[in-house]
């Protein structure tokens, strides 16, 4: 018991085969998909950023959502591209810990910020009056800072539970660190973390699912009431919002059920698509969806596209 862990310095990534020169297209194919999410997301923070007609409440948590979708890229692409081109699938145990903490803070901070986004479209079309003295400077970083500081503190309880207990095995059938999986490899009793994970699960996940179903609730008996314009300038609004929480909850609620079904109950090939899913699709349909559906972001893009046009010519 004493040396278990010991015994075991590295994990082992077992879901990784040998694709022979196969695996030379999967990197660039991989990779590509890397440097779109990376240039989409960089593009909406930039535009956000340098047009100060965008620096209100819903563009700020627009741009607070690209940068968070670059951070947990960043916390899966780089050894992930590495791993594909690689003869031997072992990360170390710190490295597979900060993993962890990355991309877990990652997925709690796209809910948290998703939620406070529709907190923000709830007031502006209940309360449209109310807005400003509601939305202001101070309490938008507020809601930001709060929609930080709550993955912290949840990710770092549930890892350093994880962290202390002793291991009687290092094969993890994944393609990056998850928690629950290495929780799984315990020699003793993990019960503490059990009720941690659950606590993490319905504050992480299904309170913010309902507080979005409730503010549209309201937004919608709203709406019922108002004239067909005004309907129509909510709708376009909100869609971007409601398609992109949409998207992220089915990747989220996808990779938990991972997490909790035992490696012999569930087919590797289902377990590779989710797994990749819950890390691609998100951080490529967001910056997508606002930028493509939102008229302000839009035109601001399409204008600085054309001018960097002229430029070069």
């Amino acid at each position: 018991m004493k040396n278990s862990s010991s015994l075991h310095p590295a994990f082992h990534l077992a879901l990784f085969i040998d694709l022979g020169p196969i695996r030379y297209l999967f990197f660039t194919l991989c990779l590509l998909i890397y440097m779109l999410i990376t240039c989409a997301n960089v593009v909406i923070i930039l535009t956000i950023s340098l047009d100060r007609s965008l620096h209100q409440p819903m563009y700020i948590f627009i741009c607070c959502l690209s940068l968070n979708s670059l951070y947990g890229s960043a916390g899966f692409f780089p050894r992930f591209l590495f791993d594909i081109l690689s003869d031997t699938h072992y990360v170390s145990r710190s490295s597979c810990f900060i993993q962890i903490f990355v991309l877990y803070m990652y997925a709690i901070c796209e809910m948290t910020i998703l939620s406070i986004m529709a907190y923000d479209r709830f007031v502006a079309i209940c309360q449209p009056l109310r807005y400003h003295s509601i939305m202001t400077f101070k309490m938008v970083l507020r809601l930001i800072f709060l929609a930080e500081l709550y993955p912290v503190f949840i990710c770092g309880v549930c890892l350093s539970l994880t962290i202390r207990l002793p291991l009687c095995g290092n094969t993890l059938n994944r393609l990056f660190c998850t928690n629950w999986p290495v929780v799984q490899l315990s020699c003793v009793d993990t019960t503490v973390n059990n009720i941690a994970g659950l606590i993490a699960t319905v504050t992480a996940i299904f309170m913010p699912l309902l507080f979005v179903l409730y503010t549209y609730l309201r937004i919608l008996l709203v709406s019922r009431r108002r004239s067909s314009d005004f309907k129509g300038k909510a709708l376009q609004t909100c869609l971007p919002h409601m398609v992109t929480f949409v998207n992220y909850s089915l990747s989220f609620v996808g990779e938990l059920l991972l997490n909790r079904l035992k490696d012999d109950e569930i087919n590797p090939f289902v377990v590779v698509v989710l797994s990749l899913e819950f890390l691609m699709t998100p951080p490529i349909i967001n910056p997508l969806v606002y930028g493509l559906n939102l008229p302000q972001i839009k035109r601001r893009i399409f204008g600085f596209l054309g001018l960097m046009s002229k430029a070069q010519k």
